[in-house]
């Protein structure tokens, strides 16, 4: 029997009453900055780095005239760090030229900067200006398929809309620190507690792993095709 969503909440709350935002700063810009760094990134990692950079640039005026090579060597324990340097750099140009310094708060503004997704704005838009926004990253992303808030082929869009529907409005910002939890420390990706689930009676992991490895598979396949041309 399968749980509303708000009731899966309901019962990861008890698991993990006090969960948020474990990215570390003090403004929406360092928050901003710290989304960034993110991508395809433990926030544990961009923690190690963050007080050292902040500590040298700790707003936009600062890091826009900060030299390349010096950010590069401030956070080049993370991946793609080249690319991210010279966005939060450009980031930085932008919201003091457009916004006079301050962190913008639309979506459409929020997006057209530099290194800025979606969910990148929704976390900043959660986080930072309580406005909300429900983030989908790789845990939520997982944990929502798994106990079938979403279907195995949703894109992260689609599931963003979904969660949406389906929690109430005032608990999309502490959801979305409920489920990264939830999908960080207990329903991970390799080794899930599933013993110790709530949710074991319906959750649709089989199936989603079953989904991951043919969709593997076909673009293994069409790659080789692309090889023998």
């Amino acid at each position: 029997m399968s749980m509303t969503g708000d009731e899966i909440l309901d019962q990861i709350e008890i698991l993990f009453p006090n969960a948020e935002c474990e990215l570390k700063h003090e403004t929406p810009f360092q928050l901003l900055v710290a989304v960034v760094l993110s991508a395809q990134t433990t926030d544990a990692s961009v923690n190690r780095i963050t007080p050292n950079l902040f500590a040298k640039w700790p707003d936009a005026p600062r890091l826009m005239n900060a030299d390349l090579k010096e950010v590069e060597a401030v956070i080049q324990s993370i991946g793609l760090y080249r690319s991210k340097a010279k966005n939060i750099i450009a980031l930085s140009k932008e919201i003091v030229e457009r916004f006079n310094g301050e962190v913008p708060f639309s979506y459409e503004d929020l997006q057209s900067l530099p290194g800025v997704g979606r969910k990148t704005a929704n976390v900043v838009r959660s986080v930072a200006f309580k406005e909300p926004s429900f983030a989908v990253d790789t845990h939520v992303e997982r944990v929502s398929k798994r106990l079938g808030l979403a279907k195995v082929d949703d894109d992260p869009l689609k599931v963003e809309q979904k969660l949406c529907r389906k929690i109430s409005r005032d608990r999309w910002n502490q959801g979305h620190h409920d489920l990264i939890f939830f999908g960080r420390y207990f329903c991970t990706a390799r080794k899930p507690r599933c013993e110790e689930c709530p949710f074991a009676s319906f959750c649709k992991k089989d199936k989603l792993e079953a989904y991951q490895k043919e969709l593997k598979e076909k673009k293994k396949a069409a790659k080789e095709q692309e090889a023998k041309k």
